[in-house]
């Protein structure tokens, strides 16, 4: 939402810009900074904005507000939050001014990590509050120095530490989905998904493209997030249509049409059963108008 209860009507997409000295595909700010750039680019914090890289944000004094995609949360002091490629984020600005901490953001494929299903703040006690900052000091000292090895051998002691720092993170969240990485099945559908949801609704067309059967993609798939296909499908599609409707002024019908509903009483169908609120109902109360 933006100031004074005006409504946007899009999300920005934000393109990977990084400092003229960051290695490439990796980068790290401080909050000043990054509202140093936001001001130069002209783009507004507070807006809805769509990254294509991915945040890994560390706040070490304060409290920073933040809201992912219709959930908001709030990071604590020594509390991590991982917000993925492509979803759509927005800061409290004022947050940025009274909080410290760091965020390092990076392209995807710059390391081979997965962002967890469970993407909620995380704030690590003990030894792993301890090695997890302990890697990010490490991480942030060589990112500075630029003299001291060759480029690849530079990029490379990043993507481990980095590695490790997402590894470290991960063992934090008590009884996760799984630990291990997703496997290759889980990662083709959910790069197709990611690609054809607004024209294909059916777990079976993917499983087909892909060469697999649908029991094959249910199984990788609960493993990675603990729900099955079709349901990893709709809710994906649900979560465009919020975005539309919350973050446009598209009209249910236009909301439809973009996701490839055949009519618009299909897609009311469809989000009333999955949200159970009409889409004009789901708009109005996100928006505080009820």
């Amino acid at each position: 939402m933006g100031k004074n209860g005006q409504h946007r009507s899009e999300i920005t997409d934000v393109a990977y810009r990084p400092s003229l000295s960051a290695p490439i595909g990796m980068d790290v700010v401080g909050f000043t900074e990054l509202l140093a750039r936001g001001e130069r680019r002209g783009i507004d914090l507070s807006a809805p904005q769509r990254p294509d890289f991915h945040h890994l944000i560390h706040v070490t004094e304060g409290t920073l507000r933040h809201r992912v995609d219709f959930t908001d949360c709030a990071v604590e002091a020594g509390g991590w939050l991982w917000v993925s490629s492509g979803q759509v984020h927005q800061y409290v600005p004022d947050d940025l001014t009274t909080t410290r901490g760091t965020i390092v953001i990076w392209q995807p494929g710059f390391v081979l990590a997965d962002p967890p299903f469970d993407q909620s703040p995380l704030l690590p006690t003990g030894p792993h509050a301890r090695a997890a900052r302990l890697t990010l000091r490490h991480l942030t000292h060589e990112y500075a120095d630029l003299a001291s090895l060759p480029l690849d051998a530079h990029l490379q002691t990043l993507r481990m530490l980095l590695s490790v720092l997402l590894l470290r993170l991960s063992h934090v969240r008590p009884d996760p989905v799984s630990s291990a990485p997703a496997d290759d099945t889980f990662r083709r559908y959910s790069a197709a998904l990611e690609r054809d949801f607004r024209t294909s609704h059916q777990v079976a067309d993917y499983a087909a493209a892909l060469g697999y059967s649908p029991r094959t993609l249910t199984r990788a798939t609960l493993a990675a997030t603990g729900t099955t296909a079709k349901q990893y499908l709709d809710a994906r599609i649900l979560l465009e249509a919020k975005r539309l409707l919350v973050h446009t002024d598209a009209t249910a019908a236009d909301v439809s049409r973009a996701l490839g509903f055949g009519e618009p009483t299909d897609f009311a169908k469809f989000f009333r059963k999955r949200e159970g609120r009409t889409p004009l109902e789901f708009r109005a109360v996100a928006r505080g108008q009820t």
